[in-house]
Protein backbone atom coordinates (compact mmCIF):
# COMPACT_ATOMS: atom_id res chain seq x y z
CA UNK A 1 0.00 0.00 0.00
CA UNK A 2 1.40 3.78 -1.09
CA UNK A 3 0.71 5.90 1.68
CA UNK A 4 -1.12 9.27 0.23
CA UNK A 5 -2.12 7.69 -3.04
CA UNK A 6 -5.66 8.35 -3.62
CA UNK A 7 -7.72 6.37 -6.39
CA UNK A 8 -10.92 7.65 -7.68
CA UNK A 9 -12.48 4.50 -10.06
CA UNK A 10 -14.62 4.22 -12.31
CA UNK A 11 -16.17 7.48 -13.10
CA UNK A 12 -17.21 9.17 -16.40
CA UNK A 13 -14.93 11.37 -16.52
CA UNK A 14 -15.30 15.17 -18.70
CA UNK A 15 -12.40 16.83 -19.14
CA UNK A 16 -12.80 18.95 -22.01
CA UNK A 17 -8.94 20.44 -22.33
CA UNK A 18 -7.85 16.43 -22.57
CA UNK A 19 -10.74 15.59 -25.16
CA UNK A 20 -12.51 12.96 -22.29
CA UNK A 21 -16.05 13.16 -23.24
CA UNK A 22 -17.70 10.46 -21.06
CA UNK A 23 -15.52 7.95 -20.63
CA UNK A 24 -15.15 5.52 -17.93
CA UNK A 25 -11.72 6.09 -16.24
CA UNK A 26 -9.87 5.99 -13.28
CA UNK A 27 -8.20 8.97 -11.64
CA UNK A 28 -4.99 8.76 -9.38
CA UNK A 29 -3.95 11.69 -6.82
CA UNK A 30 -0.97 12.07 -4.66
CA UNK A 31 0.32 15.24 -2.73
CA UNK A 32 -2.62 17.05 -4.27
CA UNK A 33 -2.40 16.49 -7.70
CA UNK A 34 -3.36 14.19 -10.43
CA UNK A 35 -0.56 11.39 -11.50
CA UNK A 36 0.25 8.63 -13.43
CA UNK A 37 -1.80 5.86 -12.63
CA UNK A 38 1.30 3.60 -11.06
CA UNK A 39 3.37 1.04 -13.05
CA UNK A 40 3.42 -1.89 -10.99
CA UNK A 41 -0.34 -3.54 -11.20
CA UNK A 42 0.29 -4.68 -7.53
CA UNK A 43 0.22 -1.38 -5.94
CA UNK A 44 -2.45 -0.57 -3.49
CA UNK A 45 -3.99 3.02 -3.10
CA UNK A 46 -4.17 4.15 0.68
CA UNK A 47 -7.42 5.43 -0.28
CA UNK A 48 -10.17 4.44 -2.83
CA UNK A 49 -13.02 6.24 -3.67
CA UNK A 50 -15.80 4.14 -6.04
CA UNK A 51 -17.12 6.58 -8.46
CA UNK A 52 -18.82 3.96 -10.86
CA UNK A 53 -21.84 5.51 -12.32
CA UNK A 54 -21.28 9.11 -11.34
CA UNK A 55 -20.30 11.67 -13.30
CA UNK A 56 -16.48 12.94 -12.78
CA UNK A 57 -15.87 16.52 -13.64
CA UNK A 58 -12.79 19.43 -12.45
CA UNK A 59 -13.74 21.68 -9.88
CA UNK A 60 -15.81 24.41 -10.92
CA UNK A 61 -14.33 27.69 -11.01
CA UNK A 62 -15.99 31.30 -10.93
CA UNK A 63 -13.89 33.81 -12.81
CA UNK A 64 -16.42 36.99 -12.24
CA UNK A 65 -18.05 37.33 -8.79
CA UNK A 66 -17.69 39.75 -5.97
CA UNK A 67 -17.26 37.87 -2.67
CA UNK A 68 -14.51 40.15 -0.67
CA UNK A 69 -13.04 43.62 -0.28
CA UNK A 70 -14.90 46.55 1.17
CA UNK A 71 -17.97 47.20 -2.16
CA UNK A 72 -19.15 43.32 -0.62
CA UNK A 73 -18.81 44.43 2.95
CA UNK A 74 -20.89 47.19 3.26
CA UNK A 75 -23.03 45.23 1.29
CA UNK A 76 -23.27 42.83 4.01
CA UNK A 77 -24.16 45.64 6.65
CA UNK A 78 -26.36 48.01 3.95
CA UNK A 79 -28.78 44.61 3.83
CA UNK A 80 -29.73 43.56 7.66
CA UNK A 81 -32.99 42.43 6.40
CA UNK A 82 -32.00 40.15 4.43
CA UNK A 83 -30.29 38.49 6.95
CA UNK A 84 -32.51 38.24 9.13
CA UNK A 85 -34.62 36.43 6.57
CA UNK A 86 -31.64 34.23 5.49
CA UNK A 87 -31.67 30.56 6.69
CA UNK A 88 -28.31 30.72 8.37
CA UNK A 89 -25.07 28.47 7.86
CA UNK A 90 -24.96 26.53 10.95
CA UNK A 91 -21.71 26.16 12.63
CA UNK A 92 -20.86 22.04 13.26
CA UNK A 93 -17.22 20.98 15.15
CA UNK A 94 -14.78 22.22 12.17
CA UNK A 95 -16.86 24.70 10.29
CA UNK A 96 -17.85 28.60 11.69
CA UNK A 97 -21.37 29.84 11.24
CA UNK A 98 -22.44 32.54 8.58
CA UNK A 99 -25.47 34.56 7.55
CA UNK A 100 -26.85 34.18 3.90
CA UNK A 101 -28.79 36.48 1.99
CA UNK A 102 -27.56 37.70 -1.88
CA UNK A 103 -24.49 38.69 -0.22
CA UNK A 104 -23.06 36.19 2.15
CA UNK A 105 -20.59 36.33 4.56
CA UNK A 106 -17.21 34.86 4.21
CA UNK A 107 -17.22 32.00 5.94
CA UNK A 108 -20.89 31.10 4.30
CA UNK A 109 -19.28 31.89 1.01
CA UNK A 110 -16.39 29.68 1.32
CA UNK A 111 -19.09 26.27 2.31
CA UNK A 112 -21.44 27.04 -0.63
CA UNK A 113 -19.00 27.39 -3.48
CA UNK A 114 -17.71 24.05 -2.16
CA UNK A 115 -21.24 22.66 -1.57
CA UNK A 116 -21.75 23.73 -5.15
CA UNK A 117 -18.51 22.10 -6.30
CA UNK A 118 -16.88 25.05 -7.17
CA UNK A 119 -12.82 25.03 -6.10
CA UNK A 120 -12.29 28.89 -7.08
CA UNK A 121 -13.46 31.87 -7.50
CA UNK A 122 -11.86 35.37 -8.48
CA UNK A 123 -13.44 38.32 -6.82
CA UNK A 124 -13.89 41.48 -10.01
CA UNK A 125 -13.32 44.44 -9.05
CA UNK A 126 -10.80 45.81 -5.78
CA UNK A 127 -9.47 49.15 -5.75
CA UNK A 128 -5.62 48.58 -5.15
CA UNK A 129 -5.78 50.92 -1.97
CA UNK A 130 -8.37 48.11 -0.29
CA UNK A 131 -6.82 45.18 -1.72
CA UNK A 132 -5.17 44.28 2.20
CA UNK A 133 -8.68 44.42 3.21
CA UNK A 134 -9.39 41.80 0.28
CA UNK A 135 -6.58 39.70 1.60
CA UNK A 136 -8.07 39.45 5.06
CA UNK A 137 -11.67 38.65 4.36
CA UNK A 138 -9.85 35.89 1.70
CA UNK A 139 -8.06 34.37 5.06
CA UNK A 140 -11.71 34.07 6.14
CA UNK A 141 -12.98 32.52 3.00
CA UNK A 142 -12.65 28.69 3.31
CA UNK A 143 -12.48 25.74 0.92
CA UNK A 144 -11.57 27.57 -2.31
CA UNK A 145 -8.69 29.19 -4.02
CA UNK A 146 -9.13 33.05 -4.63
CA UNK A 147 -7.87 35.85 -6.61
CA UNK A 148 -8.97 39.19 -7.56
CA UNK A 149 -8.70 41.47 -10.56
CA UNK A 150 -7.61 45.03 -9.50
CA UNK A 151 -9.15 48.54 -10.85
CA UNK A 152 -6.86 50.43 -13.23
CA UNK A 153 -10.22 51.67 -15.78
CA UNK A 154 -10.18 55.54 -14.05
CA UNK A 155 -6.75 55.48 -12.10
CA UNK A 156 -4.81 59.10 -12.33
CA UNK A 157 -2.18 57.86 -13.17
CA UNK A 158 -2.69 55.48 -15.64
CA UNK A 159 -4.79 58.19 -17.60
CA UNK A 160 -2.15 60.68 -16.79
CA UNK A 161 0.71 58.03 -18.30
CA UNK A 162 -1.70 57.70 -21.41
CA UNK A 163 -2.28 61.04 -21.51
CA UNK A 164 1.59 61.80 -21.97
CA UNK A 165 2.17 58.96 -24.39
CA UNK A 166 4.65 57.40 -21.99
CA UNK A 167 3.92 53.42 -22.60
CA UNK A 168 6.84 52.14 -20.98
CA UNK A 169 5.96 54.28 -17.67
CA UNK A 170 2.22 52.73 -18.03
CA UNK A 171 3.43 49.30 -18.79
CA UNK A 172 5.73 48.98 -15.49
CA UNK A 173 2.96 50.94 -13.48
CA UNK A 174 0.51 47.94 -14.17
CA UNK A 175 3.29 45.54 -13.95
CA UNK A 176 4.24 47.21 -10.01
CA UNK A 177 0.68 48.00 -9.12
CA UNK A 178 -0.49 44.16 -9.50
CA UNK A 179 2.85 43.07 -7.45
CA UNK A 180 1.57 45.46 -5.02
CA UNK A 181 -1.53 44.51 -4.47
CA UNK A 182 -1.48 40.98 -5.24
CA UNK A 183 -3.56 40.71 -7.52
CA UNK A 184 -4.22 38.48 -10.72
CA UNK A 185 -5.69 40.82 -13.60
CA UNK A 186 -6.14 43.84 -14.62
CA UNK A 187 -9.84 45.09 -14.84
CA UNK A 188 -11.92 48.05 -16.40
CA UNK A 189 -14.84 49.45 -15.20
CA UNK A 190 -16.95 52.23 -17.14
CA UNK A 191 -13.02 53.48 -18.17
CA UNK A 192 -12.95 57.02 -17.54
CA UNK A 193 -16.53 57.28 -16.64
CA UNK A 194 -16.43 56.81 -12.96
CA UNK A 195 -13.56 59.74 -13.13
CA UNK A 196 -16.25 62.16 -14.99
CA UNK A 197 -18.92 61.21 -12.40
CA UNK A 198 -16.84 62.50 -10.05
CA UNK A 199 -16.83 65.60 -10.99
CA UNK A 200 -20.29 66.17 -12.40
CA UNK A 201 -23.70 65.81 -10.71
CA UNK A 202 -25.38 62.48 -12.28
CA UNK A 203 -22.14 62.60 -15.00
CA UNK A 204 -20.78 59.85 -17.06
CA UNK A 205 -19.28 59.24 -20.77
CA UNK A 206 -21.78 58.41 -23.25
CA UNK A 207 -19.54 57.04 -26.18
CA UNK A 208 -16.12 55.84 -26.20
CA UNK A 209 -14.73 58.74 -27.74
CA UNK A 210 -15.78 61.04 -25.03
CA UNK A 211 -12.65 63.20 -23.23
CA UNK A 212 -12.48 62.57 -19.82
CA UNK A 213 -12.10 66.18 -17.66
CA UNK A 214 -8.45 66.99 -17.52
CA UNK A 215 -6.65 64.33 -18.73
CA UNK A 216 -7.73 64.54 -22.18
CA UNK A 217 -7.78 61.17 -22.76
CA UNK A 218 -11.00 58.93 -24.02
CA UNK A 219 -12.32 55.46 -22.96
CA UNK A 220 -10.92 53.97 -26.64
CA UNK A 221 -7.42 55.80 -25.00
CA UNK A 222 -7.71 53.55 -22.23
CA UNK A 223 -9.38 50.52 -23.59
CA UNK A 224 -6.31 50.25 -26.43
CA UNK A 225 -3.28 51.00 -24.41
CA UNK A 226 -4.55 49.12 -21.16
CA UNK A 227 -5.09 45.96 -23.53
CA UNK A 228 -1.50 46.36 -25.40
CA UNK A 229 -0.37 46.90 -22.15
CA UNK A 230 -1.83 43.49 -20.66
CA UNK A 231 -0.52 41.96 -23.89
CA UNK A 232 3.11 43.16 -23.34
CA UNK A 233 3.28 42.30 -20.40
CA UNK A 234 2.31 38.81 -21.11
CA UNK A 235 -0.40 38.59 -18.08
CA UNK A 236 -2.14 35.19 -17.80
CA UNK A 237 -5.48 36.85 -18.06
CA UNK A 238 -6.29 39.75 -20.68
CA UNK A 239 -7.59 43.07 -19.78
CA UNK A 240 -10.85 42.24 -18.29
CA UNK A 241 -13.74 45.05 -19.36
CA UNK A 242 -17.20 46.20 -17.89
CA UNK A 243 -18.00 48.27 -20.70
CA UNK A 244 -19.20 51.69 -20.53
CA UNK A 245 -23.24 52.46 -20.62
CA UNK A 246 -23.87 49.44 -18.87
CA UNK A 247 -27.79 48.79 -18.45
CA UNK A 248 -28.61 51.65 -20.99
CA UNK A 249 -31.27 51.00 -24.07
CA UNK A 250 -29.23 50.80 -27.00
CA UNK A 251 -25.44 50.40 -25.49
CA UNK A 252 -24.90 47.29 -27.56
CA UNK A 253 -23.20 50.08 -30.10
CA UNK A 254 -20.73 51.24 -27.22
CA UNK A 255 -19.88 47.20 -25.97
CA UNK A 256 -19.03 46.51 -30.25
CA UNK A 257 -16.76 50.04 -30.29
CA UNK A 258 -14.97 48.49 -27.32
CA UNK A 259 -14.40 45.26 -28.91
CA UNK A 260 -13.19 47.23 -31.67
CA UNK A 261 -11.33 49.48 -29.77
CA UNK A 262 -8.98 46.74 -28.24
CA UNK A 263 -7.74 46.61 -32.12
CA UNK A 264 -6.73 43.18 -32.13
CA UNK A 265 -5.24 42.29 -28.51
CA UNK A 266 -6.64 40.14 -25.84
CA UNK A 267 -9.73 41.35 -24.01
CA UNK A 268 -12.20 39.82 -21.93
CA UNK A 269 -15.86 41.73 -21.78
CA UNK A 270 -17.52 40.96 -18.62
CA UNK A 271 -21.34 40.47 -17.84
CA UNK A 272 -22.09 40.58 -21.41
CA UNK A 273 -25.71 40.60 -21.51
CA UNK A 274 -25.84 43.99 -19.50
CA UNK A 275 -24.15 45.28 -22.75
CA UNK A 276 -26.47 43.89 -25.01
CA UNK A 277 -29.29 46.23 -25.61
CA UNK A 278 -30.82 47.96 -28.02
CA UNK A 279 -33.18 50.97 -28.32
CA UNK A 280 -32.86 54.82 -28.24
CA UNK A 281 -31.87 57.63 -26.39
CA UNK A 282 -32.24 55.17 -22.87
CA UNK A 283 -35.72 54.70 -23.87
CA UNK A 284 -37.00 51.60 -22.10
CA UNK A 285 -39.92 51.12 -24.34
CA UNK A 286 -37.52 50.29 -27.43
CA UNK A 287 -35.36 48.11 -24.96
CA UNK A 288 -34.52 45.04 -27.49
CA UNK A 289 -31.81 42.43 -27.71
CA UNK A 290 -28.75 43.23 -29.92
CA UNK A 291 -27.10 40.24 -28.85
CA UNK A 292 -27.15 38.35 -32.79
CA UNK A 293 -25.00 41.19 -34.48
CA UNK A 294 -22.64 41.11 -30.91
CA UNK A 295 -22.10 37.33 -31.17
CA UNK A 296 -21.64 37.55 -34.94
CA UNK A 297 -18.78 39.58 -33.86
CA UNK A 298 -17.41 37.25 -31.35
CA UNK A 299 -17.73 34.24 -33.79
CA UNK A 300 -15.25 36.27 -36.06
CA UNK A 301 -12.60 37.81 -33.69
CA UNK A 302 -10.98 35.17 -32.10
CA UNK A 303 -9.13 37.67 -29.29
CA UNK A 304 -12.34 38.48 -27.27
CA UNK A 305 -14.00 36.11 -24.95
CA UNK A 306 -16.90 36.94 -22.60
CA UNK A 307 -18.82 35.96 -19.53
CA UNK A 308 -22.68 36.31 -19.44
CA UNK A 309 -23.71 38.12 -16.05
CA UNK A 310 -26.78 36.05 -16.45
CA UNK A 311 -30.46 37.59 -14.68
CA UNK A 312 -31.90 35.60 -12.21
CA UNK A 313 -35.57 36.34 -11.24
CA UNK A 314 -35.41 37.15 -7.72
CA UNK A 315 -33.98 40.34 -5.29
CA UNK A 316 -30.36 40.54 -4.91
CA UNK A 317 -28.21 43.46 -4.44
CA UNK A 318 -26.54 45.60 -7.42
CA UNK A 319 -22.83 46.19 -6.37
CA UNK A 320 -20.13 47.65 -8.95
CA UNK A 321 -17.52 49.71 -9.15
CA UNK A 322 -19.67 51.92 -11.54
CA UNK A 323 -20.51 54.81 -8.99
CA UNK A 324 -22.43 56.41 -11.85
CA UNK A 325 -24.69 52.92 -12.35
CA UNK A 326 -25.82 52.95 -8.75
CA UNK A 327 -26.81 56.02 -8.51
CA UNK A 328 -28.46 55.19 -11.81
CA UNK A 329 -30.31 52.04 -10.13
CA UNK A 330 -31.12 54.08 -6.64
CA UNK A 331 -33.45 56.73 -9.01
CA UNK A 332 -35.19 53.57 -10.91
CA UNK A 333 -35.86 51.86 -8.21
CA UNK A 334 -36.22 54.04 -4.88
CA UNK A 335 -34.49 51.84 -2.46
CA UNK A 336 -31.32 53.02 -0.69
CA UNK A 337 -28.14 53.67 -2.19
CA UNK A 338 -24.36 53.96 -1.15
CA UNK A 339 -21.62 55.34 -3.16
CA UNK A 340 -17.61 55.59 -2.20
CA UNK A 341 -14.81 57.48 -4.38
CA UNK A 342 -11.67 55.58 -3.90
CA UNK A 343 -9.34 58.79 -3.85
CA UNK A 344 -7.29 58.07 -6.94
CA UNK A 345 -8.46 54.92 -8.09
CA UNK A 346 -11.92 54.33 -8.75
CA UNK A 347 -15.25 54.47 -6.93
CA UNK A 348 -18.46 52.18 -6.19
CA UNK A 349 -22.65 52.05 -6.25
CA UNK A 350 -24.40 49.59 -4.30
CA UNK A 351 -28.33 49.20 -4.06
CA UNK A 352 -30.72 46.74 -3.74
CA UNK A 353 -32.88 45.34 -6.64
CA UNK A 354 -35.13 42.72 -7.27
CA UNK A 355 -35.80 40.96 -10.99
CA UNK A 356 -39.36 40.36 -11.68
CA UNK A 357 -40.11 37.87 -14.51
CA UNK A 358 -43.58 39.83 -15.06
CA UNK A 359 -41.58 42.86 -16.02
CA UNK A 360 -40.28 43.48 -19.50
CA UNK A 361 -37.55 44.53 -18.73
CA UNK A 362 -36.42 42.12 -15.91
CA UNK A 363 -37.65 39.18 -18.64
CA UNK A 364 -35.27 40.50 -21.39
CA UNK A 365 -32.64 40.56 -19.72
CA UNK A 366 -32.78 37.29 -18.39
CA UNK A 367 -33.66 36.10 -22.29
CA UNK A 368 -30.12 38.26 -23.39
CA UNK A 369 -27.96 36.06 -20.81
CA UNK A 370 -29.44 32.91 -22.29
CA UNK A 371 -29.04 33.91 -26.06
CA UNK A 372 -25.40 34.48 -25.00
CA UNK A 373 -24.65 30.95 -24.10
CA UNK A 374 -26.57 29.86 -27.16
CA UNK A 375 -25.16 31.82 -30.07
CA UNK A 376 -21.49 31.82 -29.06
CA UNK A 377 -20.00 28.99 -31.31
CA UNK A 378 -17.14 28.06 -29.28
CA UNK A 379 -18.28 27.52 -25.98
CA UNK A 380 -14.33 28.01 -25.10
CA UNK A 381 -14.68 31.95 -25.48
CA UNK A 382 -17.98 32.08 -23.45
CA UNK A 383 -18.16 31.64 -19.57
CA UNK A 384 -21.14 30.94 -17.41
CA UNK A 385 -21.62 33.82 -14.52
CA UNK A 386 -24.63 35.62 -12.75
CA UNK A 387 -22.18 38.72 -12.34
CA UNK A 388 -22.77 37.23 -8.39
CA UNK A 389 -25.31 38.94 -6.99
CA UNK A 390 -26.06 41.37 -9.62
CA UNK A 391 -27.53 39.49 -11.93
CA UNK A 392 -28.65 36.54 -9.12
CA UNK A 393 -26.59 34.10 -6.63
CA UNK A 394 -23.81 32.17 -7.93
CA UNK A 395 -26.17 29.49 -6.46
CA UNK A 396 -28.54 30.00 -9.41
CA UNK A 397 -25.99 27.92 -11.83
CA UNK A 398 -27.58 24.53 -11.42
CA UNK A 399 -30.64 25.99 -13.07
CA UNK A 400 -28.66 27.85 -15.88
CA UNK A 401 -27.56 24.87 -16.69
CA UNK A 402 -30.88 23.28 -16.44
CA UNK A 403 -32.09 26.02 -18.92
CA UNK A 404 -28.83 25.75 -21.27
CA UNK A 405 -29.35 21.65 -21.60
CA UNK A 406 -33.19 21.56 -21.46
CA UNK A 407 -35.07 23.14 -24.05
CA UNK A 408 -38.25 21.79 -23.34
CA UNK A 409 -37.57 23.55 -19.52
CA UNK A 410 -36.98 26.48 -21.30
CA UNK A 411 -39.52 27.13 -23.29
CA UNK A 412 -41.56 26.37 -20.33
CA UNK A 413 -40.09 28.92 -18.42
CA UNK A 414 -40.45 31.16 -21.42
CA UNK A 415 -44.24 30.92 -20.80
CA UNK A 416 -43.90 32.53 -17.53
CA UNK A 417 -42.06 35.65 -18.26
CA UNK A 418 -43.52 39.06 -19.89
CA UNK A 419 -44.57 37.53 -23.30
CA UNK A 420 -43.62 40.96 -24.85
CA UNK A 421 -40.07 39.22 -25.28
CA UNK A 422 -41.04 37.29 -28.33
CA UNK A 423 -40.76 39.99 -30.65
CA UNK A 424 -37.59 41.20 -28.79
CA UNK A 425 -34.95 38.60 -28.56
CA UNK A 426 -34.38 35.82 -30.62
CA UNK A 427 -34.70 33.20 -27.85
CA UNK A 428 -37.80 31.67 -28.43
CA UNK A 429 -36.45 30.34 -32.01
CA UNK A 430 -33.21 28.77 -30.64
CA UNK A 431 -33.29 25.24 -30.17
CA UNK A 432 -29.94 24.55 -28.95
CA UNK A 433 -29.13 22.37 -26.03
CA UNK A 434 -25.68 22.38 -24.07
CA UNK A 435 -24.21 18.50 -23.87
CA UNK A 436 -22.41 17.94 -20.38
CA UNK A 437 -18.61 18.36 -22.06
CA UNK A 438 -19.68 21.75 -23.25
CA UNK A 439 -21.21 22.30 -19.48
CA UNK A 440 -17.61 21.39 -18.08
CA UNK A 441 -16.40 23.52 -20.71
CA UNK A 442 -18.36 27.05 -19.62
CA UNK A 443 -17.96 26.40 -15.88
CA UNK A 444 -14.37 24.67 -15.49
CA UNK A 445 -11.73 24.20 -18.78
CA UNK A 446 -13.00 27.50 -20.47
CA UNK A 447 -12.87 29.98 -17.51
CA UNK A 448 -9.25 28.06 -16.45
CA UNK A 449 -8.04 28.62 -20.31
CA UNK A 450 -8.92 32.77 -20.37
CA UNK A 451 -7.84 32.84 -16.75
CA UNK A 452 -3.84 31.00 -17.90
CA UNK A 453 -4.59 28.58 -15.18
CA UNK A 454 -2.53 26.02 -16.70
CA UNK A 455 -2.93 23.30 -13.69
CA UNK A 456 -6.76 23.82 -13.13
CA UNK A 457 -10.14 23.50 -15.25
CA UNK A 458 -8.32 19.80 -16.33
CA UNK A 459 -7.89 16.83 -14.75
CA UNK A 460 -4.42 15.47 -16.56
CA UNK A 461 -1.16 14.55 -15.11
CA UNK A 462 0.19 17.20 -12.77
CA UNK A 463 -3.40 19.12 -12.20
CA UNK A 464 -4.76 20.00 -9.10
CA UNK A 465 -7.12 17.51 -7.53
CA UNK A 466 -9.82 19.93 -7.57
CA UNK A 467 -12.12 17.19 -8.63
CA UNK A 468 -16.44 17.26 -8.36
CA UNK A 469 -18.38 14.06 -8.53
CA UNK A 470 -21.90 14.20 -9.30
CA UNK A 471 -24.93 11.39 -9.61
CA UNK A 472 -26.67 11.76 -12.93
CA UNK A 473 -30.15 12.76 -12.71
CA UNK A 474 -32.88 13.36 -15.51
CA UNK A 475 -33.08 16.66 -14.00
CA UNK A 476 -29.82 18.26 -14.29
CA UNK A 477 -30.52 21.29 -11.96
CA UNK A 478 -30.77 18.71 -9.29
CA UNK A 479 -28.08 16.80 -10.27
CA UNK A 480 -25.62 19.88 -10.65
CA UNK A 481 -27.06 21.76 -7.20
CA UNK A 482 -25.63 18.84 -4.97
CA UNK A 483 -22.39 17.29 -5.92
CA UNK A 484 -21.92 13.44 -3.88
CA UNK A 485 -18.50 14.33 -3.61
CA UNK A 486 -16.19 17.37 -3.68
CA UNK A 487 -12.36 17.15 -3.64
CA UNK A 488 -9.73 19.71 -2.80
CA UNK A 489 -6.49 19.36 -3.39
CA UNK A 490 -6.64 15.95 -2.88
CA UNK A 491 -8.86 15.89 0.28
CA UNK A 492 -12.65 15.11 0.12
CA UNK A 493 -13.86 18.56 1.40
CA UNK A 494 -17.66 17.92 0.67
CA UNK A 495 -19.65 14.58 0.63
CA UNK A 496 -24.19 14.92 0.25
CA UNK A 497 -23.93 18.14 1.35
CA UNK A 498 -21.91 17.96 4.39
CA UNK A 499 -18.48 19.79 5.00
CA UNK A 500 -15.98 17.55 5.95
CA UNK A 501 -12.95 19.44 5.77
CA UNK A 502 -12.53 23.12 6.01
CA UNK A 503 -9.03 23.76 4.62
CA UNK A 504 -8.17 26.97 3.35
CA UNK A 505 -7.31 27.40 -0.07
CA UNK A 506 -4.35 29.31 -2.21
CA UNK A 507 -4.57 33.10 -3.04
CA UNK A 508 -3.74 33.45 -6.58
CA UNK A 509 -1.95 36.44 -7.51
CA UNK A 510 0.72 37.54 -10.65
CA UNK A 511 4.16 39.36 -9.92
CA UNK A 512 5.30 40.79 -13.54
CA UNK A 513 8.90 42.22 -14.11
CA UNK A 514 9.22 45.78 -14.61
CA UNK A 515 11.73 48.64 -14.53
CA UNK A 516 12.31 49.17 -10.93
CA UNK A 517 12.98 52.90 -11.85
CA UNK A 518 9.34 53.61 -12.17
CA UNK A 519 9.55 53.73 -8.43
CA UNK A 520 10.74 56.79 -7.60
CA UNK A 521 8.18 58.37 -10.21
CA UNK A 522 5.25 56.64 -8.20
CA UNK A 523 7.03 57.39 -5.20
CA UNK A 524 6.83 61.31 -5.61
CA UNK A 525 3.00 61.03 -7.16
CA UNK A 526 2.38 59.08 -3.56
CA UNK A 527 3.67 61.68 -1.61
CA UNK A 528 1.98 64.67 -3.82
CA UNK A 529 -1.83 63.25 -3.94
CA UNK A 530 -2.55 60.16 -1.75
CA UNK A 531 -3.04 60.11 1.97
CA UNK A 532 -1.04 57.24 2.23
CA UNK A 533 2.73 56.69 2.11
CA UNK A 534 4.13 55.23 -0.72
CA UNK A 535 5.88 52.39 1.72
CA UNK A 536 2.88 51.24 3.24
CA UNK A 537 0.61 51.10 -0.08
CA UNK A 538 2.27 47.69 -1.25
CA UNK A 539 1.01 43.98 0.67
CA UNK A 540 3.72 42.18 1.73
CA UNK A 541 4.38 38.35 0.43
CA UNK A 542 3.99 37.38 4.16
CA UNK A 543 0.33 38.90 4.42
CA UNK A 544 -1.39 36.62 2.12
CA UNK A 545 -2.49 33.43 3.14
CA UNK A 546 -0.83 30.23 1.24
CA UNK A 547 0.03 32.62 -1.66
CA UNK A 548 0.60 31.19 -5.19
CA UNK A 549 1.97 33.10 -7.51
CA UNK A 550 0.85 32.28 -11.08
CA UNK A 551 3.13 32.43 -14.20
CA UNK A 552 2.90 34.63 -16.47
CA UNK A 553 2.57 33.30 -20.66
CA UNK A 554 5.55 32.12 -22.35
CA UNK A 555 3.29 33.30 -25.83
CA UNK A 556 0.65 35.52 -26.19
Amino acid sequence: MTESLFKISGGYVYDPKNEIDGQVKDLWVQDGKIVEPPTDPTTRPSKTLNATGFVVMPGGIDMHCHIAGPKVNTARKMRPEEKRQAEPVERSAISHSGTMGSVPSTFATGYKYAGLGYTTAFDAAVPPLSARHAHEEFEDTPCIDKGFYVLMGNNHYIMKAIQEHEPERLRSFVAWLLGASKGFAAKLVNPGGVEVWKHHQAGNVNTVDQEVDFYNVTPRHIIREMSRTVDELRLPHSVHIHCNNLGLPGNWTTTLETMQALEGHRGHITHIQFHSYGGGDGDEDTLNSKVTPLAEYVNSHENITVDVGQVMFGETTSMTGDGPLGYFLHNIYGTKWFSSDTELESGCGIAPIKYRNKSLVHALQWAIGLEWYLQVHDPWRVVMSTDHPNGGSFLAYPQIIRLLMDRTYRQDVLKTVNPGIRERSSLPDLDREYTLNEIAIITRAGPAKILGLTNKGHLGIGADADITIYAPHENKETMFELPRYVIKSGQVIVEDGEIRETLNGHTLHVAPDYDRDVEENIADWFEQYYSIRFRNYPVSDGYLHKPQKVACRSNI
